[in-house]
């Protein structure tokens, strides 16, 4: 298995800019400090400042003659709507493009979700974080939302293997997969061979006050159809007087998602495959990224 920075803060010294969380900074010193810390590639949103063929073609030189290779793209944005009635045109032409990105940067996959916005906004649920509830969970789907779905990601995973990507659907909260029966289940329903899942754990945890699956249960069912893999970890502080659960985002070794279960289960289904480690939120990220990058590693040399 490698190591792959998923970037989710940009800023370094003197830029400013919190909209490098999308796009990583090519500047020398950041991607040198980025490989020191033992990652192997990189994932990147495709960017819309980008605006032509050559310069996406660029920007993966870029990247890979600093020893960073673009893994992996996600196309960001509402693009997880693609069945959505309102939002579906304009998800699918993201997606589309974001197609085109990732075989003009060079990446191997193209990571989607079934995300699609709250249906309620300011109501409950619609953080999907921690309560009851959770707007647009697959508990609350029919079959109908599933197969019109599967349908429209079955168009973009076509368009992808024309193009020799693999494309790994998110388990992802507030989605129709975000949990390993409808990550299955929606595999199923797309049915197509360059088509996996990435088994985001620390997703499916924090989506609900009470996660509906353990982990370990949720890893061992969907090791065997990973195509990619998010890896990030969180501490739950429960509040069981307001029915709420505060998630804390931390680094990989101190949440209480137990990797080194994890990683044992992937790695005895035969994944070998990125591990992309997204970062910290806050602070120097790069040190805590480090961190966990370090951690992540010895994890994956113990299962060898």
């Amino acid at each position: 298995m490698k190591l792959c920075y998923a970037v989710r803060r940009g800023v370094f010294y003197p830029d400013q800019s919190e909209d490098r969380s999308d796009l990583p900074h090519t500047d020398p010193a950041y991607l040198r400090l980025v490989r020191e810390a033992g990652f192997e590639a990189v994932e990147i949103q495709a960017a819309r400042s980008d605006r032509s063929e050559q310069e996406v073609r660029d920007r993966g030189a870029r990247f890979r003659d600093a020893g960073l290779p673009v893994a992996a793209v996600r196309a960001g944005g509402h693009s997880g709507a693609v069945a959505h009635p309102r939002e579906g045109t304009h998800a699918r032409t993201i997606m589309r493009a974001a197609v085109d990105y990732a075989a003009w940067v060079g990446a191997g996959v193209l990571n989607a979700t079934c995300s699609t916005p709250p249906h309620s906004p300011g109501m409950p649920g619609a953080a999907r974080q921690g309560e009851r509830v959770a707007q647009g969970a697959s508990r609350y789907a029919t079959e109908a939302d599933f197969v019109e779905t599967a349908r429209r990601l079955r168009e973009i995973a076509q368009l992808a293997a024309d193009k020799g990507l693999v494309m790994a659907v998110e388990m992802h909260q507030g989605s129709l997969v975000d949990n390993s029966w409808s990550a299955l289940h929606m595999l199923e329903l797309i049915d197509m061979p360059n088509v996996g899942v990435n088994p985001d754990l620390a997703n499916m945890f924090r989506e609900f006050d009470q996660p509906e699956e353990s982990c370990e249960a949720a890893i061992v069912a969907l090791a065997p159809k990973t195509t990619y893999w998010h890896v990030k970890n969180m501490k739950r502080v429960v509040i069981p007087e307001l029915n709420r659960t505060v998630l804390l985002k931390v680094a990989l070794d101190q949440g209480d998602i137990d990797f080194r279960f994890a990683i044992s289960a992937v790695a005895a289904a035969g994944y070998d495959g990125y591990v992309a480690i997204e970062g910290a939120i806050a602070g120097d990220q790069l040190s805590e990224d480090a961190r966990s990058a370090a951690y992540a590693r010895q994890l994956i040399n113990q299962v060898r």
